[in-house]
């Protein structure tokens, strides 16, 4: 590194932290005497050095294991004693709260998550919830208890706090990223969302939108159907039901889907003439494939514009991948260009590129259109 660059940056050190861990052994002591915050302090940091964020959350837990009562009603009861103020139900949007509470949720269900406890574990998450999501560690409860937790949170949809609406939707979501699989069927999953779409809050309509989009992937027509009814009943603020429309289908969209577009209001057939132009034939990684597209409206028409790249891949056959362009609007007889760069980056994390010929395309309103071939080489 050179002499005068800033430390590099890392996300695991900004949410745990002498000075976070450090304020909840504080917290814990302010209820709960006999808890050692000084040992606890040192033993929990003593480690962090060699630990990642998850198993610094870990590594947490265990300590709090260690450091309060055997009992875990008593222990769990000191937590939720020492939790600091709810997080403002007032705010609409960008609320996380604050990392460092991550442990207590995974405390719950590593020592909670059993029958006899099951009914108490889930009021301490409510609790939790309105300081750090709990998102990850109720699914462990839906597979194992789903009625017990499945009616919670249809309780938690009509709650005042949208933190605990939230994780109506967001706790139940069939594909929520780094989130445990869930067994229950995605159909009784997506009950709740039905008094939650008309929600206030961006916060929640947002994780309804990403819980739609999950199961656009498994069922789309259940979703185009949902949406559609939710449209009808006039419950949410057409600027937010348009938000939510839009959000939920973009998968859809993506692949084309001609129910998702005609919902979003964009002809099935628009009559317009397209034509791709490639301003580079030949490009490198680390270099920009740069292209343009001609178009002419033969009628007033909405349109969204995306386009295609089909990567070559290490077996010699193409991967599509699809790539937003433009959403506009024109009259019959308008004329434009619109010119595009698509950067091949160097080291990039989530593709390794192949050299060869590949191909790129467009999709107007979900029908792909003129195939034209480029020339990708990769350096050794």
């Amino acid at each position: 590194m050179p002499e005068n660059s800033p430390p590099k940056f890392l996300l695991k050190d900004q949410l745990f932290n002498q000075e976070k861990v450090e304020k909840i052994a504080s917290e814990i002591h302010k209820v709960y005497a006999p808890f050692e915050k000084d040992s606890f302090s040192f033993e929990v940091l003593d480690k962090f050095h060699q630990l990642e964020l998850k198993e610094r959350m870990y590594h947490i837990r265990d300590c709090l294991k260690k450091y309060l009562p055997s009992d875990y009603i008593e222990a769990t009861t000191i937590l939720l004693e020492a939790l600091p103020p709810e997080l403002d139900p007032n705010k609409h949007d960008d609320d996380f709260g604050d990392f460092i509470y991550a442990p207590y949720s995974e405390y719950v269900l590593t020592y909670g998550c059993t029958q006899a406890y099951v009914a108490f574990s889930l009021k301490a998450l409510r609790e939790m919830t309105k300081r750090f999501s709990v998102e990850f560690a109720i699914r462990d409860f839906i597979n194992l208890y789903p009625e017990e937790t499945v009616d919670m949170l249809k309780t938690c949809a009509l709650s005042g706090h949208y933190h605990e609406r939230r994780l109506a939707s967001e706790g139940l979501r069939p594909k929520l990223p780094w989130a445990k699989k869930l067994t229950l069927d995605y159909k009784e999953a997506v009950k709740p969302l039905n008094v939650l779409y008309y929600d206030n809050t961006r916060y929640v309509t947002r994780s309804v939108a990403n819980h739609l989009n999950d199961i656009s992937k498994i069922d789309d027509t259940l979703v185009i159907n949902t949406l559609k009814r939710w449209q009808q009943s006039k419950k949410q603020e057409p600027k937010e039901m348009d938000f939510i429309v839009k959000h939920a289908l973009r998968t859809l969209v993506k692949k084309g889907n001609q129910d998702a577009l005609a919902l979003l209001g964009y002809s099935p057939d628009p009559k317009v003439d397209v034509k791709i132009n490639l301003l580079t034939k030949n490009v490198s990684v680390g270099e920009a494939l740069v292209f343009d597209v001609e178009m002419k409206a033969n009628e007033d028409v909405k349109l969204l514009l995306d386009y295609i790249i089909h990567f070559q891949t290490k077996s010699g056959m193409l991967s599509p991948k699809v790539h937003k362009l433009k959403q506009l609007t024109l009259k019959k007889g308008d004329v434009i260009s619109i010119q595009k760069k698509h950067h091949f980056k160097e080291n990039m994390s989530t593709r390794k590129f192949y050299g060869g010929e590949n191909v790129l395309n467009l999709q107007l309103n979900g029908h792909k259109t003129q195939k034209v071939t480029f020339f990708l080489e990769v350096n050794p």
